[in-house]
C-alpha cells in the first residue's frame, strides 16, 4: 500500500500531457454532421460548454461571436499580426475589447498556462499538435477542430488524482481531508481573480464560505467598497470557474450576518450554509432564509425546500439534504453570546434533494458546527452528549455519556466531531467551552474516540491546541488521527499520528524549520492525503510522509473560511492583512504546486517593428544628459514627471482653471502624461494607449496590445515607451504610434488569467524607467512563483537587452543577498512595481538595485 502512495505522488502532475495523450481517440465523442462553419451557438450547442474561457485558433469574427454572455472569457490567436489587429478592432467596435481578446502567438504552441481553456475551437490548427490542445485544455475541457471536413469534439477527461471540495470541512462526514495527491506547495499561480482584498481587518471577515464541485468554485462574500467599512454590505454567492476563475454567475443574498462583527471573523455556522454537489449547488440566500437549490452552471433557481426557513446548516449525503432548522426566536447575539440552545423547537430534517420530499424530521437541540453524516449514521452533539441517529428514519441509536466539556460554545468556535468509518471523534478546546481566555497554552485539551455502532467511548488522548477563533484541527488519513500543536507562543509543536481505533502513537515528529511564527490565522486547517495545513502565518504544507514543513508566510487565506485544497489547486480567497505587504499575495489566488515538466523558453524575444530604424538616434556628443531629458518645462513625460516619481513641477499654474477641451476615451483610464504638445495615457482594461492633441483634444493614434496597460507610458526622444500585462515592452512612434520594436520580458509567452481577465504569467507595469539612456523593468507576479521576477535593463532606441536578473525564492545561490526571510518578522521586497530612481538605485516598492 504504501509503495502504491509513493507512485501516485511521484505522479501527482503527470496527468497534464503524458497520461492524457493515449485517451485523446477514445474522448472523441462524436462529429458534428455539418461540415460547414458552425455559428456561436451551434458550437457552444454542441460542446456543452456553460461557460468559462474559450480560445479561437485562427480569430475573426466568430471569436467576438463566442462571448454570448457574460458567462464568457473569449480570445482569439494567429500567427498574422495583420489579422490581428483587424480582429482587435472589430472586437472594439464592438465595446467588447478585454473580455474579448486577440493574441499574435508562434503557430505552434498555445499561449497558456496547463489545465486552464474551457473550449479550444480551431477550423484549422496548423502546426498545433492535439497534445498541446490537451495541454492547455481544463479537466472536462472540450476541443472542438475540424478535421477531414468534419467536426469533431473530444473531451480531456478528469483524472482520479484530484478532488472536490463539496463541504465546509470537505464533505459531509466533517473530515476536512481532500483525497488529492496533486495538491501540494504553491509554485505556479493558476489565476487570481478580484477583489484585491476584503473589507476590514478588525470587523466580519468578508469571505463566509466556500466550495468546490464539477470544475466550479461557488463563494460567499461581501463585495460592497472596502473604502469604507461603514458603508451597506453587498452580499453576494458567486461562481467561477474552478482552472481560469471565469466568473460564471452571482446571485445576491439579502440579509446576512453583520458586516459589523468585530475581529475580522464571524459565527462558526455561516460555512456550512453552501453546499455543492455535482450540477447543484444548495445554498441559504439570507439570514433566516430556506435551503435553495440552484443550477451549478447558470446559478438559477431549481428548487427552494419546504419548512426549512431559518436553516442554520446544511449537509448532503447520497442525494439526501440534512437541514438543521431553528424555529425557536432568534437570541442576541455577540463574539461570546451562545450559538446553541436546548430550545425544543430546534428540528433537523432529511429531504431528497432531487424531489424536495421529506423523508423524516427530528427535534433536538443540536450544538451548530457538530453535524456529520456518512452512508449510514447521523452524528452530532446535543449539550454534553453525542447523539447518533439512524439516517434513513431519524430514530435515536444511541446517546454517549457526557463528555469533558461545558455546554455553551461562543460564536465563533465550535467542536470538532468528525465521523470515520466506524469511529466518532470528539475533540474541543477548554478555552472555547468556558470562554475563558486566561488559560495556559501548555495545557492539553482531550481527543476522545467513541464506536460508531454504539457509543462506547474507545479511548481518549491529549490534544494539542490548534485553534485560535476557530475549531481544533482533527484529520484522519487512512486510519491515522492527526494534530499538531499551532497555537500558543511563538513556537509549533510536534505532530502526532495515532491510530484511529485505538489511539496508540504510531508516528510523531518535530518542525524541521526554525522561523518567527506569527499568530493563528483564525481560521481551521486543512489538509489532503499527503499533507496537513495548518493555519499558523501564512500557508503552511506539513508532508506527513517526508515529516517535512514548507512554510510560505506570503500567501494566507480568508479570516474564519481559511484556504480550499481542491482540483489539484489551493484556493486562498481575499484576505484582510496588511503584514507582509511588500510580499504577500492579494485577490483570490488559484495556486498550483511545481510542474513535472520544465518550462517550454522561447527565443525570439525582440520583434522589430515598420518604425524600427526610422527615428533617428542621437549620437553621444549631441545626446541630452539626463538632467535635461524634459527638454521642455512644460512636459511631465513619465508617472509622477520623472524617475525619482516626485510628482512635481515648475510649471506655473494659474490659481484659476477652466476647462479648455474635453476627449471621451472611454473605459477605467491611467493618469496622462505629456511630451512634444501630445498627451498620452491608457485605457486599461482595454489594453490600448492613446495620444491625443494637447492643443485640441483631438485623438492622434491609438494602439492596442495583448493585456491591459496599467499605468501611463513613458516618452523619450520621439518615442512612446511602456510595458503590458501581455508580458512585453512596447516602444512607438510618437508621431503617429507606428510600432519600433516589442520586447518580450518574461521567458516564453504564457498566458493565465488575473482578475477576469488573460494576461502573461509574467506582466509588465506600463511605465517603465528611463535613466540615463537605459530603460528598466520588472516582469512577474511574486518572487515565490513562476520562477520569480525578472528586471531586464534594455537600450530604448533598439530593444536591446542590456542585462536581466532574475528575482527567484527558490534559487538562494543566485540571491545571496536576500536574507533569511524564514526566521524575520518581515518578509523581502517581492512584489512588483513601477520603478524609481534616486540617481543612485533603481528602487522596487522599497528594494534598492544598484546601477551597476
Amino acid at each position: 500500500m504504501q509503495n502504491t502512495r509513493d507512485d501516485i505522488m511521484k505522479n501527482q502532475t503527470r496527468w497534464l500531457v503524458a497520461a492524457l495523450a493515449p485517451l485523446i481517440v477514445l474522448n472523441v465523442l462524436g462529429d458534428f454532421a455539418n461540415a460547414a462553419e458552425p455559428s456561436a451557438k451551434e458550437i457552444l450547442q454542441a460542446t456543452g460548454v456553460q461557460g468559462g474561457l474559450i480560445v479561437h485558433v485562427g480569430c475573426g469574427a466568430l471569436t467576438a461571436d463566442l462571448r454570448i454572455n457574460d458567462r464568457y472569457l473569449v480570445q482569439g490567436i494567429n500567427t498574422d499580426a495583420r489579422k490581428i489587429a483587424v480582429t482587435r478592432e472589430h472586437i472594439r467596435s464592438r465595446g467588447a475589447y478585454g473580455k474579448v481578446s486577440a493574441h499574435v502567438f508562434d503557430g505552434k504552441r498555445l499561449p497558456y498556462i496547463d489545465n486552464l481553456v474551457n473550449l479550444v475551437v480551431a477550423e484549422d490548427l496548423g502546426d498545433v499538435p492535439m497534445t498541446e490542445v490537451m495541454r492547455v485544455l481544463c479537466p472536462n475541457g472540450v476541443a472542438y477542430v475540424k478535421s477531414g471536413g468534419a467536426w469533431r469534439k473530444t473531451v480531456k477527461p478528469r483524472p482520479d488524482t484530484i478532488d472536490d471540495w463539496t463541504h465546509f470541512l470537505h464533505d459531509a462526514s466533517n473530515n476536512a481531508v481532500a483525497q488529492d495527491t496533486v495538491v501540494g506547495p504553491p509554485r505556479r499561480m493558476q489565476w487570481v481573480g478580484s477583489p484585491r482584498y476584503s473589507r476590514h481587518h478588525d470587523k466580519m471577515s468578508s469571505v463566509s464560505a466556500v466550495v468546490s464541485a464539477g470544475g466550479r468554485v461557488f463563494y460567499i462574500m461581501d463585495e460592497a467598497p472596502r473604502v469604507s467599512i461603514l458603508m451597506a454590505p453587498e452580499w453576494n454567492l458567486i461562481a467561477r470557474d474552478a482552472f481560469n476563475g471565469t466568473i460564471l454567475w452571482r446571485r445576491p443574498i439579502g440579509t446576512w450576518f453583520s458586516h459589523m462583527h468585530g475581529l475580522k471573523n464571524g459565527p462558526a455556522d455561516l460555512p456550512r450554509k453552501l453546499v455543492a454537489v455535482g450540477d447543484r449547488v444548495y445554498v441559504t440566500l439570507g439570514l433566516g432564509a430556506p435551503v435553495t437549490a440552484l443550477d451549478a452552471a447558470t446559478g438559477k433557481t431549481v428548487r427552494t425546500y419546504a419548512d426549512t426557513k431559518n436553516a442554520e446548516e446544511l449537509v448532503c449525503s447520497n442525494g439526501v439534504l440534512y437541514v438543521q432548522v431553528d424555529d425557536s426566536p432568534p437570541l442576541p447575539r455577540s463574539r461570546k453570546g451562545p450559538t446553541a440552545t436546548a430550545a425544543p423547537r430546534k428540528k433537523l430534517l432529511a429531504i431528497r434533494a432531487d424531489s424536495g420530499d421529506v423523508l423524516w424530521n427530528a427535534a433536538h437541540p443540536i450544538l451548530k458546527g457538530t453535524l456529520t453524516i456518512d452512508k449510514q449514521r447521523v452524528v452530532f452533539m446535543a449539550e454534553d452528549k453525542l447523539i447518533c441517529l439512524n439516517g434513513s428514519s431519524g430514530t435515536v441509536l444511541w446517546r454517549s455519556e457526557s463528555l469533558p466539556r461545558a455546554k455553551l460554545y461562543p460564536v465563533r468556535s465550535t467542536p470538532t466531531l468528525v465521523l470515520y468509518e466506524d469511529v466518532v471523534l470528539f475533540a474541543a478546546s477548554e478555552k472555547a467551552a468556558a470562554g475563558n481566555r486566561s488559560w495556559k497554552t501548555n495545557q492539553d485539551d482531550t481527543l476522545v474516540a467513541l464506536s460508531a455502532d454504539s457509543g462506547k467511548e474507545l479511548w481518549r488522548g491529549p490534544h494539542p491546541h490548534s485553534g485560535y477563533a476557530s475549531a481544533e484541527d482533527l484529520f484522519v488519513i487512512d486510519g491515522v488521527v492527526w494534530c499538531g500543536e499551532t497555537t500558543s507562543g511563538h513556537a509549533v509543536g510536534r505532530v502526532t499520528g495515532r491510530d484511529v481505533r485505538t489511539g496508540k502513537v504510531v508516528n510523531e515528529f518535530d518542525p524541521d524549520v526554525k522561523t518567527y511564527w506569527f499568530h493563528h490565522r483564525c481560521h481551521r486547517g486543512k489538509a489532503t492525503i499527503k499533507y496537513m495545513l495548518p493555519s499558523r502565518t501564512g500557508i503552511e504544507f506539513v508532508d506527513l510522509q517526508q515529516k517535512k514543513w514548507t512554510i510560505n508566510h506570503w500567501v494566507r487565506g480568508a479570516c474564519l473560511y481559511g484556504v480550499m485544497p481542491a482540483n489539484g489547486l489551493l484556493y486562498a480567497p481575499q484576505h484582510p492583512c496588511a503584514c507582509f505587504m511588500e510580499a504577500k499575495l492579494y485577490g483570490f489566488n488559484a495556486l498550483a504546486p511545481a510542474s513535472s515538466t520544465p518550462r517550454v523558453v522561447a527565443s525570439a524575444r525582440l520583434k522589430k517593428g515598420p518604425a524600427y530604424g526610422a527615428i533617428r538616434i542621437p549620437t553621444a556628443s549631441t545626446a541630452p544628459s539626463a538632467k535635461s531629458e524634459i527638454r521642455n518645462g512644460s512636459d511631465w513625460p513619465t508617472y509622477r514627471h520623472d524617475g525619482a516619481r516626485s510628482g512635481r513641477t515648475k510649471t506655473k499654474v494659474p490659481t484659476t482653471v477652466k476647462p479648455t477641451w474635453t476627449a471621451d476615451i472611454g473605459g477605467r483610464l491611467s493618469a496622462p502624461v505629456l511630451a512634444d504638445g501630445r498627451v498620452f495615457l491608457a485605457s486599461i482594461d482595454a489594453h490600448t494607449v492613446h495620444a491625443i492633441d494637447g492643443a485640441n483634444g483631438k485623438k492622434i493614434w491609438q494602439y492596442t496590445t495583448g493585456g491591459r496597460v496599467d499605468s501611463p507610458p513613458t516618452c523619450w526622444r520621439g518615442r512612446v515607451l511602456f510595458g503590458s500585462a501581455d508580458g512585453h515592452v512596447y516602444c512607438l512612434r510618437a508621431s503617429d504610434g507606428a510600432l519600433v520594436w516589442r520586447f518580450r520580458v518574461g521567458p516564453t509567452d504564457e498566458q493565465m488569467t488575473s482578475f477576469e481577465q488573460l494576461e502573461s504569467v509574467w506582466p509588465v507595469s506600463g511605465s517603465v524607467l528611463i535613466h540615463d539612456g537605459v530603460l528598466s523593468c520588472v516582469a512577474g507576479r511574486s518572487m515565490f512563483l513562476d520562477g520569480g521576477l525578472r528586471m531586464v535593463r534594455l537600450d530604448p532606441a533598439t530593444g536591446r537587452l542590456l542585462s536581466e536578473t532574475i528575482l527567484d525564492d527558490r534559487d538562494r545561490e543566485a540571491n545571496k543577498d536576500l536574507q533569511d526571510y524564514a526566521r524575520q518578522l518581515n518578509l523581502p521586497v517581492a512584489l512588483p512595481d513601477v520603478l524609481s530612481c534616486d540617481g543612485k538605485h533603481i528602487y522596487m516598492r522599497s528594494q534598492p538595485f544598484d546601477l551597476d
